[in-house]
C-alpha cells in the first residue's frame, strides 16, 4: 500500500502544478499574443503542461480510489472525493480556456483568471484539511 500512496502523492503534486500554473500562464500567453499577434512559445508551453498533467490527474484519481477501496471507504474519503471532483471541474474549465486561447480567443480578463486560480487554492486547502484532520 505504501507504493500506491507514493504514486498517488507524486501524481497529485504534478496535477496540482498544472492546476495552479495554467490559469496564470494564460494571463501571460494573452499578453504574448497581443504583442506578437501570433501563437508564441508560451502558448506551446501552456498546452504541453496542461496535456501532460492530464495523465497525472487520471493516475492520481485512480490511485486515490484504489486507496479508498483498500481502506473501506471511510466517511472522510467521500468528502475528499467530492472536493477532488470540484478540482476536476476546475481543470476541465481550464482546458476549455486553453482550447479557446489556442484559437486566439482570450475572452477572460487577467482579474478573472487570477480569481479563478485562487479558487483552486482554496479547494486544495480544503482537501488537505480533510486528509489530515479526517473530521469524521
Amino acid at each position: 500500500m505504501a507504493w500506491i500512496k507514493i504514486i498517488h502523492l507524486l501524481c497529485v503534486m504534478g496535477w496540482m502544478t498544472s492546476i495552479f500554473a495554467v490559469p496564470r500562464a494564460l494571463i501571460y500567453w494573452r499578453r504574448e499574443w497581443e504583442r506578437l499577434d501570433e501563437f508564441g512559445p508560451l502558448g506551446d508551453l501552456t498546452i504541453r503542461l496542461y496535456r501532460f498533467s492530464l495523465g497525472l490527474g487520471v493516475i492520481a484519481l485512480a490511485t486515490g480510489l484504489w486507496l479508498a477501496t483498500l481502506w473501506g471507504w471511510p466517511a472522510w474519503t467521500h468528502l475528499k472525493l467530492a472536493l477532488v471532483l470540484v478540482l476536476v471541474a476546475h481543470y476541465g474549465w481550464t482546458g476549455m480556456l486553453v482550447l479557446r486561447a489556442r484559437k486566439g480567443q482570450f475572452g477572460r480578463t487577467d482579474r478573472y483568471l487570477r480569481i479563478f486560480n485562487e479558487i483552486s487554492v482554496l479547494v486544495v486547502i480544503a482537501v488537505l484539511w480533510v486528509v489530515v484532520v479526517k473530521p469524521f
